[in-house]
């Protein structure tokens, strides 16, 4: 009885540690703009419209289904070569038995400022504020008040003074990132980033509690891009999170090659392979494969964290597509030869 409770009190409040880490993905590197707002734009193109797919856990309870579409357009801004990145984040979640769902929608802005004449040299900073609306299905919910000596009566009333099965409230995030090519012709690239989500610290209360309120998040982002020959590069990528008294590290390594008559400018596949991992949580090999404009990727979390026993090493599903191109406009970045990319 006391386990159905705690349970229930964590979904209808937050307040335990475990819901007071924001949602995540294995394929971190498919979601900049929860990363980093100020990653938005990091790429070559004009476009670029990325979803993840997460289902996790579903071997051992009704546990989560996340989903993340976001979608960018940069342009040159200015007789420089100075950019703007205008985006959207959208983000879905639903959870446990009584289905506790999480709607976030999240438009984001980011300037990049060049710092070179000579090669990609970018410094950006973003911004992304919007709506994040939780909602439960309060006819699934079951409390200690509904069972007696004759087990459990779903008639009898849940003793849970809810004002409503469902709150809104608002989110803003901050982002600094730095990016540049280096090395011989320019050949290989790098980031880095930090980022202050829920700077706002946005109430996080079904019983409207001014007091339950999301922590703020740091994100601190890195990656490399190194070219081995024509053919092939290895691309490392980590992040380091920490939310209240949690953190969590996550870093790993993608290798790279190129199919096709014109590899250099214009392979016809890339075909990307390698491994991360989640520090104490998840080993999570990854496969992804490029057909320009189009990429898809799969991943799969291999559980090591001591919930393992119960898991039988099972851990999240995701899938992620993702899109990016120029558009056939006089002012596409395709025209400028520095641009802030990764």
């Amino acid at each position: 009885m006391r386990k159905r409770w705690t349970l229930l009190y964590v979904l209808l409040t937050g307040t335990l540690p475990v819901l007071s880490q924001d949602l995540h993905f294995s394929q971190f590197f498919e979601a900049p703009l929860l990363r980093n707002p100020s990653l938005a734009g990091i790429y070559k193109g004009d476009v670029r419209i990325q979803g993840v797919y997460r289902d996790q856990w579903n071997n051992v309870t009704n546990a989560y289904r996340t989903g993340s579409l976001n979608a960018e357009y940069k342009q040159p801004i200015g007789k420089g070569d100075d950019f703007i990145t205008t985006g959207i984040q959208v983000l879905f979640d639903k959870a446990g038995t009584v289905g506790l769902t999480t709607t976030n929608l999240l438009p984001a802005l980011n300037y990049h400022k060049s710092l070179s004449n000579e090669r990609t040299m970018y410094l950006s900073l973003g911004f992304m504020g919007g709506l994040i609306r939780k909602h439960i299905d309060v006819t699934k919910m079951t409390t200690n008040n509904q069972y007696g000596g004759g087990g459990f009566d779903p008639t009898l009333p849940t003793g849970e003074n809810l004002v409503s099965p469902n709150f809104t409230t608002w989110d803003a995030s901050l982002g600094l990132s730095f990016n540049s090519s280096f090395g011989t012709e320019d050949a290989n690239s790098l980031f880095l980033g930090a980022a202050y989500h829920h700077l706002n610290r946005p109430k996080n209360s079904f019983y409207r509690n001014p007091d339950i309120e999301l922590k703020p998040k740091y994100v601190f982002s890195g990656g490399v891009k190194f070219k081995m020959d024509d053919f092939s590069y290895f691309t490392l990528q980590a992040d380091q999170s920490v939310q209240g008294s949690f953190n969590e590290t996550v870093a790993g390594v993608l290798y790279s090659y190129k199919l096709g008559a014109y590899v250099e400018e214009d392979p016809l596949y890339t075909i990307h392979g390698g491994l991360f991992m989640r520090w104490k949580d998840a080993l999570i090999p990854v496969v992804k494969v490029d057909r320009h404009p189009i990429s898809v990727a799969l991943s799969y979390d291999i559980n090591i964290s001591p919930l393992k026993t119960a898991s039988q090493g099972r851990g999240g599903f995701e899938l992620s597509v993702s899109y990016i191109g120029f558009l056939d406009r006089y002012n596409s970045t395709r025209d400028k030869v520095l641009c802030p990319h990764f």
